[in-house]
């Protein structure tokens, strides 16, 4: 009976362990999610967090009830054929490990249908306004598009104290990939032909990053993306400019497509990689011939180039060939 006493102690330390556990695991390598900073990402943290505990706390029940019948039911010195003490059932017993696993999925589901709302549902626009961005997953990059018409490349911009409406998409050229900024909320796919909406309201200013969560290509893991939310003023001010400056042919935008589009496979200075060296190709010097092969890729031998500007804009277009125009690769 010692050893039975000895292991309901222990069983009793691990379930507060188990208690304690979900609760004190945040940033731990991505053992858990990361903190939240948009209110449905806090709805899938909590959500996380409230079946764990159930997860844990069964997995330490049966785990040392196992232990324990192991040393209280042992053959100890009968014969090693002989039949040991015949056990029959047990009423309460039964009844309790049945009506015990329901009890434990009821208030399960019912946390998560609870929560489920204030994670699914897009904040309707109040007076303040709520800002709309179209997100394009591409192979092998992000595209973010403003009401205004601005267009930014891997890198979003928002403002903070604001609902943020994305409508994510992948073009019918492309591959389905999967949008997700773990502190922002959960995953959604960019699938050719449907339209998938999800949201986020951050109230700090920061950068938050994330990558996508499908497996698309060979560059899979180079489509990494990040949300720079900034207070409402500053983004008002960047928006405005970014629209002038992208009319204008002076904006960054140029020099994102390269390196978000073109260098990731090609290498930042042309020197070449997945895809061919363009580093003191001609074709740099053409925009009609440069145009053609991004707006319809290329099959060759050495393999294909997807369409990676497929539906650009004319500003895209002529943003990227300015660019390399002024800033021609060098090959090292």
């Amino acid at each position: 009976m010692a050893a039975v006493r000895a292991l309901l102690v222990l069983a009793g330390l691990l379930l507060v362990a188990a208690v304690a556990a979900p609760l004190g695991l945040a940033d731990n390598g991505g053992f858990t999610p990361v903190d939240p900073a948009s209110p449905n990402a806090e709805g899938i943290r909590d959500s996380y967090l409230f079946v764990s505990i159930f997860i844990l706390l069964v997995f330490v029940l049966v785990e040392a009830l196992l232990l324990a019948f192991i040393v209280r039911f042992r053959r100890r010195k009968r014969d090693r054929f002989e039949d040991g003490a015949q056990i029959h059932g047990a009423t309460k017993l039964e009844l309790m490990w049945t009506v015990g696993p329901v009890i434990i999925l009821v208030l399960i589901a019912s946390f998560v249908f609870i929560e489920l709302p204030g994670i699914a549902n897009i904040p309707s626009a109040e007076a303040r306004g709520r800002l709309e961005v179209k997100v394009t997953g591409r192979q092998f990059y992000w595209q973010f598009e403003y009401p205004n018409g601005v267009v930014a490349i891997d890198r979003m911009r928002a403002p903070a104290g604001v609902p943020v409406r994305l409508e994510v998409v992948s073009t019918d050229e492309d591959v389905i990939h999967s949008w997700w900024i773990p502190a922002l909320g959960g995953k959604i796919d960019a699938i050719p032909g449907t339209v998938n909406e999800t949201w986020f309201e951050v109230e700090e200013p920061g950068v938050y990053e994330g990558q996508c969560a499908e497996l698309c290509g060979v560059q899979h893991a180079a489509m990494t993306t990040a949300v720079e939310v900034m207070p409402e003023d500053e983004f008002d001010a960047w928006l405005e400019e970014r629209r002038a400056e992208q009319s204008e042919g002076t904006s960054e935008l140029g020099q994102e497509l390269w390196e978000g589009v073109c260098a990731k496979c090609h290498g930042l200075a042309g020197e070449g990689g997945i895809g061919r060296r363009l580093a003191g190709s001609p074709l740099l010097a053409d925009p009609q011939a440069l145009e053609n092969i991004v707006r319809n890729g290329r099959v060759t031998r050495a393999g294909r180039m997807p369409p990676v500007g497929a539906g650009w804009t004319s500003e895209q277009m002529e943003a990227l060939t300015g660019y390399l125009r002024e800033n021609p690769p060098s090959g090292s």
